[in-house]
């Protein structure tokens, strides 16, 4: 006896594999049908079966709509049925993606975090005069203590400034101002107090830490 062994190596490379090598059998009969009406029912038939093949695709909205595009994708766009829903294009469906723009918060000074940026984005908003180099200075100040909390025990000023000056596009520059900056310490103090304040077990307070 002689067996014609058949492998998958030997076969047609399945263009999605999830439903596997009959279902892409039914995909091809269906485009060789020459009837349309045969083709349409057929197609029908298919949809429903590749809908419980793949149940979870009841959550994903308009599953019906992803469905008849894989079919169309399984025929290699050679289908030529009455879709309930516009037929793809298989240029369409090879098209390059458009470039995601870089996030702008994921640069070299990522301790500082977005808040910072966004804080920084609404400070150039504002008209200049004493409110908003108040609101300068508490930016300067929280990007002190987040350079703190993620780098060194001390930085200079000037290093904020410079800082602040790129992450605002030129636009924001207190460089050549004298007014410094809290200390170091000031807010590495207060840091550790607060973790301190924080680390209290349940039921003890620390009279301490109390507003008089």
């Amino acid at each position: 006896m002689t067996f014609d062994l058949e492998y998958n190596s030997e076969r047609s490379k399945l263009i999605i594999p999830e439903y596997g090598r009959h279902i892409q059998k039914l995909v091809n009969h269906c485009v060789a049908l020459e009837d349309r009406e045969e083709r349409n029912t057929m197609a029908k038939a298919i949809i429903d079966v590749m809908g419980n093949l793949q149940p979870h695709l009841r959550d994903v909205p308009d599953f019906k709509h992803k469905l008849w595009d894989q079919l169309h994708i399984m025929s290699d766009f050679k289908l030529d049925v009455d879709s309930p829903y516009e037929t793809p294009s298989k240029e369409e469906l090879t098209e390059k993606p458009e470039k995601m723009a870089y996030p702008k918060s994921a640069s070299k000074y990522r301790f500082y975090g977005t808040n910072i940026q966004t804080m920084i984005d609404v400070a150039l908003t504002w008209e200049d005069g004493d409110i908003k180099e108040a609101l300068v200075f508490t930016i300067a100040n929280h990007m002190k203590k987040c350079y703190l909390n993620w780098n060194k025990d001390t930085v200079d000023d000037n290093v904020i400034f410079d800082h602040l000056y790129e992450l605002s596009d030129g636009r924001i520059d207190i460089r050549g101002l004298e007014e410094d900056l809290t200390d170091s310490k000031s807010l590495l103090r207060k840091r550790t107090s607060q973790g301190q304040h924080k680390s209290h077990p349940k039921g003890k307070s620390n009279t301490k830490y109390r507003k008089k």
